[in-house]
């Protein structure tokens, strides 16, 4: 198992007080494969420096998780099919 952290930007037009109920449900791989959710950090709307699908503001959030890779792969697939994830960006973090 390793740690992993991954940015994700959600379409600004989903409701902020229901973002982190929205977003428990997209990462529920990461429980079902033996994995760990350890920080959910939500960040709130940000703007762009330049557009992404025509929008100029995201909410981001930044998930803390342990899991293994095929876990870690499976949840950048499935957050890439979902309509209202604008981007994401998953990272080891390396052994300290």
């Amino acid at each position: 198992m390793r740690k992993y952290e991954m940015v994700v930007i959600l379409d600004p037009s989903i409701d902020e007080r229901t973002v982190t109920s929205t977003f428990e449900k997209l990462v529920q791989v990461i429980p079902a494969e033996g994995g760990t959710v350890d920080k959910v950090d939500v960040w709130g709307k940000r703007k762009f420096s330049y557009e992404i699908q025509k929008k100029t503001e995201g909410i981001y959030i930044v998930l803390s998780f342990t899991a293994n890779s095929a876990t870690a792969k499976e949840l950048d697939r499935q957050l890439g099919l979902n309509e209202s994830v604008l981007r994401t960006k998953l990272m080891r973090l390396d052994a300290e």
